[in-house]
């Protein structure tokens, strides 16, 4: 039953219309907000339900989605003011703000992450000069200066640096190229929904990886490595030979 709010007045008030129309089908576009409020019935239709001459409004559909704001403000400028035009980053306006939200937090979150890592890294490289001071004054001895001992261990640092991120990295990719795969096992597994439909706005999760979303991770990652590695080289290179060797 199709009720129009903009139905006929009568005395006893506004009365909706109503028609019985008959569904032919049904379709799942894997989005809610689709899925429990559109349907789709002939122009003719719904032309005489709500008592208009013809459709009230034309949908473009772009070969490029993020041309939509650029084609939206040019066919504003062309039809004026007596027109209304809207793209979906309009429709969906909040709904896209907090994706942009989350995304900036998870950037935060990857970034302390990768901190906390590189404070390990500092910690590791700290018992390995505490552990090679013996070694060190020999180099030292044998004729080593403070900056080639120093860059031994910024080579060191850096490598466990590399080898972690691009192992994270590939790790990563592998799991955001299967999630389509990888999701619907861990909820067959466990019995359980990650994403409800009547709860979030999409019913399965996409993934996309973008060069603009995993290259500053993986360069923040890389330079906090190398950082990391400065302070326990320093360290290595003031090491005394003679404290160091007076009870070996």
């Amino acid at each position: 039953t199709l009720v129009s709010p903009s139905g006929q007045v009568t005395p006893a008030g506004v009365v909706p219309r109503m028609k019985q129309m008959g569904v032919v089908g049904t379709f799942s576009s894997g989005h809610y907000e689709y899925d429990s409020a559109l349907a789709l019935m002939h122009v003719e239709d719904a032309a005489r339900m709500f008592r208009l001459e013809g459709p009230s409004g034309v949908r473009l559909k772009l070969r490029d989605l993020h041309q939509a704001r650029e084609v939206a403000r040019d066919l504003q400028l062309d039809l004026g003011p007596q027109f209304f035009v809207r793209d979906w980053t309009q429709q969906n306006k909040t709904w896209f703000a907090a994706v942009q939200v989350e995304k900036r937090m998870m950037f935060i979150i990857l970034t302390l992450i990768v901190a906390v890592a590189a404070f390990n890294l500092v910690s590791t490289l700290v018992m390995t000069v505490t552990d090679k001071r013996a070694d060190i004054a020999i180099l030292r001895t044998l004729g080593a200066s403070p900056r080639s001992i120093m860059g031994i261990f910024v080579v060191q640092g850096a490598t466990v640096g590399v080898i972690g991120t691009m192992s994270g990295l590939a790790l990563g990719l592998l799991v955001a190229f299967n999630i389509d795969v990888i999701v619907p096992a861990l909820e067959k597994l466990f019995n359980a929904s990650f994403l409800p439909r009547d709860i979030y706005l999409i019913s399965r999760m996409p993934s996309e990886p973008l060069a603009s979303d995993i290259l500053p991770v993986a360069i923040i990652s890389l330079v906090l490595a190398f950082v990391a590695t400065l302070y326990p080289s320093w360290r290595a290179s003031q090491v005394n030979p003679a404290e160091a060797l007076r009870y070996e």
